[in-house]
């Protein structure tokens, strides 16, 4: 039977961090009520899970492309564009990654191992120290705030960023092939996507970032919930 599943690692930091998580269900209903739903909320989560579809971005399907899910694809892109026009903080966390770059106009490789570079999905399933390499974090970015100019990740994907979509700035590479591990794009509060899955880490970090800015957001927006759009979408 089709299920809407949340991982327990995501709702432990959230409910850590002080936030109570609410479920979205892919839908027509949630798509065509994207941007009162978001209204709604303080933040925005994107999270990990199936290959985004490649006609997103207008690619046909490659042969490495694995399943993918249209209606979660429209969902969460439908969900993100909302969030950055109100100005709702949003965390993408590796295929949030990707949703947040193909919603703002960029594309994928729909799969690394073409490039050689099967490391990044070294041991498949697992998130600990088996699957850890280094990344490099450009000074002066969110990403460098927890990390500094260096750190040592996790890695669970065979798809990865393209090229970049509109407004977004490349602020962390793998420091062994360039892949690129973290884009931050122009918000007026927050919004951050991230390779890596940092829900399989300790507490507080990339995530205990984002809950912060979804807390100053929480008594900062008025009731209108209207912010001046950052982004233009085709």
């Amino acid at each position: 039977m089709p299920a809407a599943v949340v991982g327990s690692t995501y709702l432990n930091h959230v409910a850590h961090g002080g936030a109570v998580p609410l479920a979205f269900v892919p839908s027509k209903h949630t798509i065509d009520n994207a941007p009162e739903l978001i209204g709604r909320v303080d933040g925005l989560l994107l999270l990990g899970g199936a290959d985004v579809d490649p006609s997103q971005y207008g690619e046909a399907p490659d042969s490495m492309l694995e399943a993918t899910v249209p209606v979660r694809d429209a969902t969460e892109i439908a969900l993100l564009r909302a969030a950055l026009n109100r100005g709702t903080p949003v965390l993408g966390i590796c295929r949030g990654l990707h949703i947040m770059n193909v919603a703002t106009g960029g594309t994928l490789t729909q799969d690394i191992g073409n490039l050689g570079l099967e490391r990044h999905r070294r041991v498949p399933g697992r998130l600990d120290s088996a699957t850890f390499h280094p990344i490099t974090t450009e000074p002066h970015s969110l990403v460098n705030r927890i990390f500094g100019d260096s750190a040592i990740t996790n890695s669970h994907h065979h798809q990865a960023v393209n090229s970049v979509g509109e407004g977004g700035w490349i602020t962390a590479r793998s420091s062994e092939d360039g892949v690129i591990e973290a884009i931050e794009w122009n918000s007026p509060n927050y919004a951050v996507g991230v390779q890596w899955h940092p829900e399989a880490g300790e507490m507080g970090g990339i995530i205990g970032q984002f809950l912060t800015a979804c807390s100053r957001f929480d008594v900062s927006h008025n009731d209108s919930g209207v912010a001046t759009p950052t982004l233009a979408y085709n």
